[in-house]
């Protein structure tokens, strides 16, 4: 993964770099460039005021014949000379090497012949007048500063538009590249990242029979490999717990049986005629008996649904046949509350696990008539909504109290009596959650259209969970 993400970054990062080589090195070249044409410059201004002194010295001397004038001349052809020096280091060779060679000429010659020659004669003044030839060297070797001046600033525009083409270029295939590099590493990478995405759900819904395979960079791979270690981890778990709940519940049921056998002996009068106060507390003990004797074989229940919940057996088949069955195990319970039932479904087919799908329904429905009031309706509706189906069932109780909400659908939890006819075990709403998400649904409590508690479930049509078995089963 590391790899991959250097292989994505080193396009852009070759990009930077040698953009920020180009840069210094304009930079550079730049600031070199103004250095020498300011030195250039400085030493060509400085050549003429050197020369026009030069003159002015000489032609006081003519008028005054003042020696001290001729060391101030001296003085100001050493440094004359020295500008000369440094203006040759400052200039290109072949552009400025005559006319440095032609004034120094001059200079030697002039500096020569000023000391021999009589301040006031003929002589002194044409001497004097090559002072104008001295002038017009400098001024063309200040000319030759600015045009080579003028040939280094072309070279360095010249070069910077080489380089501005360059990094347009380098740009224009590089950030091509570099979002080909992004996608084949995003490709590289996503794939074993929905792999794993897929595998954690799967966790969280409690599907542990399938092998958890991830390939890709090794940091994921570990992660795979992790993870399936993690599974196989929770399927002993979950294995381990219903070998418990299983041996428990038949480890009970033996002295239960006895005890049941036991208080209705006593209520026979097997060992004789019971008072009052004693049959009451002989029917206290028997119905609790029996309670508890539910509640034992709802564990077991439980643990076989657990088991099933791994996986789903899906094939095509009708849903009102499927509906009317379930109604018609629960009539004698209806009859004997004086239930009515609201029924409206349509005749949809379905692809799901058949067995799910009617455990569901039994438990919704025997919920309903728990915590239903005598003489109360039932509603029942099933009906199409797009893609999915919505099965809706409500009954007309007290309702679910809002502090129950958040674990009304948690296993074992009953929460407070809401004036319901048999007090549950916690089990049924737990195995309707369960058994609608593995088809890709869900469950909701809905308020405002019924008076009691209403629950909503949304299923698919088709159910395509990951990890499935399919039957050929036309109902």
């Amino acid at each position: 993964m590391l790899i991959g993400l250097v292989l994505a970054a080193m396009p852009l990062a070759i990009a930077v770099i040698d953009a920020s080589v180009q840069m210094r090195q304009l930079a550079n070249s730049s600031q070199q460039l103004v250095l020498r044409g300011v030195e250039a410059t400085r030493s060509s201004q400085a050549l003429l005021t050197g020369i026009a002194s030069l003159e002015r010295t000489a032609r006081l001397f003519s008028v005054l014949n003042d020696p001290k004038l001729l060391d101030s001349y001296q003085q100001n052809d050493d440094r004359v000379s020295t500008t000369r020096r440094q203006l040759s280091g400052q200039l290109d060779g072949a552009q400025s090497g005559g006319a440095l060679a032609e004034l120094a000429r001059l200079q030697k010659d002039v500096r020569a012949n000023l000391l021999a020659t009589p301040p006031a004669s003929p002589a002194f003044e044409a001497l004097l007048a090559q002072f104008g030839p001295m002038s017009d060297v400098a001024a063309r070797l200040a000319e030759g500063g600015n045009r080579q001046l003028d040939q280094e600033l072309a070279a360095l525009k010249a070069k910077t538009d080489s380089a501005r083409t360059r990094l347009f270029w380098q740009s224009a295939l590089l950030i091509p590249l570099t979002l080909a590099v992004v996608l084949v590493v995003i490709f590289w990478i996503g794939r074993p990242l929905r792999a794993i995405d897929r595998a954690i759900s799967e966790l969280g819904r409690g599907t542990f029979s399938h092998a958890i395979e991830v390939s890709g960079p090794r940091d994921l791979e570990r992660l795979g490999r992790q993870l399936e270690w993690l599974r196989q981890r929770l399927l002993e778990l979950a294995e381990e717990r219903n070998r418990f709940l299983r041996h428990m519940s038949h480890e009970l049921k033996t002295p239960l049986a006895n005890i049941r056998e036991g208080t209705e002996l006593l209520m026979d009068g097997a060992v004789g005629e019971l008072q009052s106060g004693q049959r009451e507390v002989t029917t206290i003990l028997r119905d609790n008996g029996i309670r508890l004797q539910r509640l034992i074989e709802n564990l077991l229940s439980f643990s076989a649904w657990q088991t099933q919940s791994l996986g789903l057996e899906l094939s095509e088949f009708r849903a009102r046949p499927l509906i009317k069955q379930v109604i018609e195990n629960q009539q004698i319970t209806l009859l004997s509350q004086r239930l009515r039932l609201d029924v409206k479904v349509e005749d949809l087919t379905l692809y799901a696990d058949r067995g799910k799908l009617r455990l569901i329904l039994e438990n919704l429905l025997s919920n309903a008539i728990k915590y239903s009031p005598r003489g109360g309706t039932i509603y029942v509706q099933f009906e199409r909504a797009g893609d999915r189906v919505v099965l809706d069932v409500a009954d007309c109780g007290a309702g679910i109290p809002q502090e129950d909400r958040a674990r009304i659908f948690d296993a074992f939890y009953t929460g407070k009596p809401a004036g319901g006819h048999v007090k549950g075990t916690g089990i049924g709403l737990s195995v309707v959650m369960e058994f609608v998400s593995v088809h890709g649904g869900q469950i909701e409590i809905v308020d405002g259209k019924y008076p009691g508690a209403h629950f909503r479930v949304h299923l698919p049509l088709r159910a395509q969970p990951v990890g499935i078995t399919e039957q050929a089963d036309a109902a």
